[in-house]
C-alpha cells in the first residue's frame, strides 16, 4: 500500500504540493516547517523539508547574497521542489526568499507544471526576530561586518497574496503548526476535488 494512501487527500493529489514558507531570518520558518513535516510524517504522508540554509551548502553553494545569486537561490530551490512535488511528495520549503518577483516566478512555474503552490508568510516584528537570533546575523550586521542581511542592509518585500499568514509573534510554535496543518489540508482537499470533477 503507498504511504499516501492513509491520507485520501494527498492520494487522490497524486502531484503532491509546494507550500512554501517566506519571512526574515528568525521569524519562525525553521520551527514551523520541521513541524508541519511531523505532522505528515505521524500519518504516513511523505513530506520532505527543503531548508535554506542546507540548500545553501550544497545546491546553493556557489552562490553569494546579492540579489541577483539570492533570486537564482530561489529559482533553484523551487525547481527542486517541483521536481519531489511532481512524485507525490508534500515539500515544505523554508526559505527568506526576500524578493516578492523571484516567489511570483516559483509560483508561476508551478502552475505552468499544473502542482499546486502554497504561499505562506512567517510573520515577526524585525525586533522579536533580532531577540531569537542564535546565528547573530542582526548583531554583525547593525555592527557593519555582514552586509545584505534581510531587513538591516537588505529589504524584505512582504508578501501581498499569500495563501496564509502565520504570525508567529502571537501564537505558540504548536499553535503555528496547527494552523498551517489544517491550511495545507484543506489546499489539498479542495484541489483533490477539483480534479475528481473534471474527470
Amino acid at each position: 500500500m503507498n504511504q499516501l494512501s492513509r491520507h485520501p487527500a494527498v492520494s487522490d493529489l497524486q502531484l503532491g504540493i509546494t507550500v512554501w514558507l517566506t519571512g526574515l531570518p528568525a521569524a519562525g520558518k525553521t520551527t514551523t516547517s520541521s513541524g508541519l513535516a511531523r505532522h505528515y510524517a505521524e500519518r504516513g504522508v511523505r513530506a520532505y523539508v527543503l531548508d535554506g540554509d542546507a540548500l545553501r551548502r550544497g545546491v546553493n553553494s556557489d552562490l553569494g547574497f546579492s540579489k541577483e545569486d539570492r533570486c537564482e537561490s530561489v529559482r533553484r530551490a523551487g525547481e527542486v521542489a517541483l521536481l519531489l512535488a511532481t512524485t507525490g511528495e508534500v515539500v515544505i520549503a523554508s526559505l527568506v526568499s526576500p524578493y516578492a518577483a523571484a516567489r511570483a516566478a516559483v509560483r508561476e512555474r508551478h502552475v505552468r507544471a499544473g502542482v499546486p503552490f502554497f504561499e505562506v508568510f512567517v510573520s515577526a516584528p524585525l525586533e522579536i526576530c533580532e531577540s531569537r537570533d542564535t546565528k547573530d546575523l542582526y548583531l554583525r550586521a547593525h555592527r557593519g561586518e555582514l552586509e545584505m542581511v534581510t531587513g538591516v542592509n537588505d529589504p524584505y518585500e512582504v508578501p501581498t497574496r499569500a495563501d496564509l499568514t502565520i504570525p508567529t509573534h502571537l501564537c505558540s510554535p504548536e499553535e503555528a503548526v496547527r494552523r498551517l496543518a489544517e491550511a495545507v489540508d484543506r489546499a489539498i482537499e479542495t484541489e483533490a476535488a477539483r480534479r475528481r470533477n473534471a474527470r
